[in-house]
């Protein structure tokens, strides 16, 4: 073979070799790609919303009494404010309707006191003339005129006691009382109104505590039953934090009433109620602290 045939294989060659390496590099899923960096997952945010404290046990709504004409009375003073603590047959609040009934009580009181000092002598009048008729001195018909005298005001006074005891029952109603020991969880009428369906105010037993949660329902699905809490107080009302677990979850999307002290805040969100039950130390810690509005964080998985 001659010296520039073989120059001519040796080229030929080498231009087949760079082909075909351009060739394989730019065949696809042949580049090589720098592996992406994996970050770790982030862990989920805790859930934040506001509730305040209650009693754990039982609650008594207590309603304004029903007047003659059907309707209800205006509270005219009011002796107890929100987180109280009552007794049982304390006076909570007085209803208008009091002085009415104590006037009244009075001005039935004289006719008694009239009736009472009427009957005796009507007594001896009949005895009188039931003498006098024996002897011929007066007729029958007088002395049965006398004796039905004396019937209509004996009478009379049955329905006056009648009347007054229906009024001390208005004088006892007029004044609305707690049904047990515990603390006012709940003012629903002020002084000058007329209570509505709510009734005047709630007394709860205050035995224990727990927390109602108002959490919004976009976050309610991120919370369970049993999940670990932790409290604290929005405006300072205790030290540190309190602890319980998720109790219950209402099955019931409703307006917002734990407002917060913040002026943005959202007042007409839809939330939905969480019990929460403390745990024995927190709850001890805040026995007499009913209504007091806490920050609650819900630990989720």
């Amino acid at each position: 073979m001659s010296k520039r045939s073989l120059w001519i294989g040796v080229g030929t060659l080498s231009i087949l070799v760079i082909a075909g390496s351009v060739a394989f590099l730019q065949r696809p899923g042949t580049v090589v790609k720098e592996a992406p960096q994996t970050e770790s997952p982030r862990a989920p945010e805790a859930v934040a919303a506001l509730g305040r404290l209650r009693p754990l046990g039982e609650i008594r709504r207590l309603a304004a009494p029903i007047s003659g004409f059907g309707g209800t009375p205006r509270v005219s003073k009011l002796l107890v404010n929100e987180g109280d603590t009552v007794t049982r047959g304390q006076v909570l609040a007085v209803f208008d309707s009091r002085p009415q009934i104590e006037a009244d009580l009075e001005a039935l009181d004289a006719q008694i006191r009239t009736i009472d000092t009427e009957i005796p002598l009507r007594r001896r009048e009949v005895a009188r003339y039931a003498e006098a008729a024996k002897v011929g001195a007066a007729s029958m018909v007088i002395l049965e005129e006398k004796q039905n005298e004396l019937t209509l005001a004996e009478r009379k006074r049955i329905e006056l006691i009648a009347e007054r005891r229906s009024l001390e029952a208005d004088l006892v109603d007029s004044e609305l009382r707690s049904p047990i020991d515990g603390t006012v969880l709940r003012l629903h009428t002020r002084v000058g109104e007329r209570p509505d369906g709510d009734g005047v105010l709630e007394v709860g037993a205050s035995q224990s505590m727990e927390a109602l949660i108002e959490v919004y329902e976009s976050d309610i699905n991120r919370i369970a039953v049993g999940d670990p809490v932790t409290l604290v107080s929005e405006n300072g009302g205790f030290e540190g934090r309190l602890t319980g677990r998720v109790e219950r979850i209402s099955p019931q999307v409703r307006q917002r009433e734990v407002l917060s002290t913040n002026p943005t805040g959202d007042a007409d969100a839809r939330v939905v109620e969480v019990q929460v039950s403390l745990d024995r130390d927190s709850a001890l810690r805040v026995a007499s602290l009913a209504g007091l509005k806490v920050i609650a964080r819900f630990k989720t998985s």
